[in-house]
Formats: structure tokens, C-alpha cells, sequence
């Protein structure tokens, strides 16, 4: 049965905004399910805009979420509080370091960290209903922000980020790039995506099979 899916994205591009691939690669995991999607995105500021080609703090510059996001879905976007929870089946976050640093502080408060109020709610009313959320690369970083402790989550490999999330009440789970985790709890699931990957084409196994489960998952 056709599921309708929201993905939440936060910018474009990894360093600032939704990784691109992780966000492309959703789209067409969900399509490939014989379902559909809708994308949202905050309509806030960019906490910083990163010049992709040298890395650096593009100074002065000012970037829009939900602007920046429209690149990533040829303009089909709509704000985040336009989201109507009763229209979909489930929800997915593509990573990107958007997601720990315009859609949460994670990026630079670590186990202090604070979600977005509206990031917090509309993911809320998902899992006080039983919808199932996917996380994915950095974006498990949110989890902790929003569940109650306890939740199974999976980020990757490096030890500090690890460590951080579980100090903040996740689970985490080791996972290898092809794979993924689920919480049948808490109806999570998670995929280390560009946490670990080295290609577009292992990035994709995970994410696929993540995006899989996830329809599955939807009532």
C-alpha cells in the first residue's frame, strides 16, 4: 500500500545544510517503494553559510533554511508549520551537518544541546501517534533532543560523537555502512549513511534498506 513520507531537510549542502546525496538518495528510495514524499524545512536562518569549496566561514554572508532547501527538491517545499501530521505515514531527516547545527546546536553544544522548539514538536506528534522516524547520518543526533532516554540509535563510528550521544540518554548501536537500526519501541530508525560511507553507491545500501524498513514500518 502506497505510504506518503515527509522529509525534513535543513539547507543545502553537507557542511551547512541537508547532504545533498543522503537527501537525492531518500527521494528515490521512497519512489523505488511505490510510495510518495513531500519535503518540509524550518523557515529560520542558517546558523552559518560554509563556502563548500574551501571549507571556510563565508563571513557576512546570511542563508534561509527553507530557501536553501527548495534546491534540493526543484522548488517543491513548504514550510515546516505547514506540516499536517494526519496527511503522512511517516517522516525522514536526511543528515548533513544542517541537521546538527540549524535544526539543533548539537554541532556546537554537544550533550547541552537544545532542538528546535518546531523541529521538537512536529517530531513529537509523529511518535505520540506511533509514526515511524528515520534518521540519517549525523541527524541521530536529534533523538536524545526529543525522546525519552533509552532510545537505539545508530551514528556512526567516531568515539567523541558516540560517547556524546549516550551521555545525552541514546542508545547507540554499532552498524556497518550497509545496514541500519531500529528502535521497535520507540518506532526509530537509523543509518550511518556518510558517517562511515566513501561512495554514493555505499550510501545508498543503507539508506535504501533504511527508507524499506521504515515504509514497512508505517501502520
Amino acid at each position: 500500500m502506497k505510504k506518503h513520507i515527509a522529509v525534513i531537510l535543513s539547507g543545502c549542502g553537507v557542511f551547512d545544510g541537508s547532504e545533498i546525496y543522503e537527501a537525492t538518495l531518500t527521494f528515490l528510495a521512497i519512489e523505488h517503494n511505490g510510495s510518495t514524499y513531500e519535503c518540509f524545512a524550518p523557515d529560520i536562518p542558517q546558523t552559518q553559510v560554509i563556502n563548500h569549496l574551501t571549507g571556510e566561514v563565508a563571513k557576512g554572508e546570511t542563508r534561509n533554511v527553507l530557501v536553501e532547501s527548495a534546491r534540493l527538491c526543484r522548488g517543491k517545499i513548504k514550510a515546516l508549520t505547514e506540516l499536517k501530521i494526519e496527511e503522512f505515514d511517516g517522516m525522514i531527516f536526511p543528515g548533513g551537518f544542517g541537521a546538527a547545527s540549524n535544526l539543533s546546536d548539537f554541532a556546537t553544544k554537544g550533550a547541552d544541546a537544545q532542538v528546535n522548539d518546531l523541529v521538537h514538536k512536529t517530531v513529537r506528534s509523529f511518535a505520540d501517534v506511533k509514526k515511524p522516524v528515520g534518521f540519517i547520518c549525523i541527524a541521530p543526533s536529534l533523538v536524545p533532543l526529543i525522546y525519552k532516554k533509552g532510545v537505539q540509535v545508530t551514528i556512526g563510528d567516531d568515539a567523541e560523537t558516540i560517547a556524546t550521544i549516550s551521555k545525552m540518554g541514546a542508545i547507540h548501536i554499532e552498524c556497518t555502512v550497509d545496514d541500519y537500526v531500529r528502535d521497535l519501541v520507540k518506532k526509530v530508525i537509523s543509518t550511518p549513511a556518510f558517517m562511515l560511507a566513501n561512495t554514493v553507491t555505499e550510501a545508498n545500501v543503507g539508506i535504501e534498506k533504511m527508507v524499506t524498513e521504515l515504509i514497512s514500518m508505517c501502520e
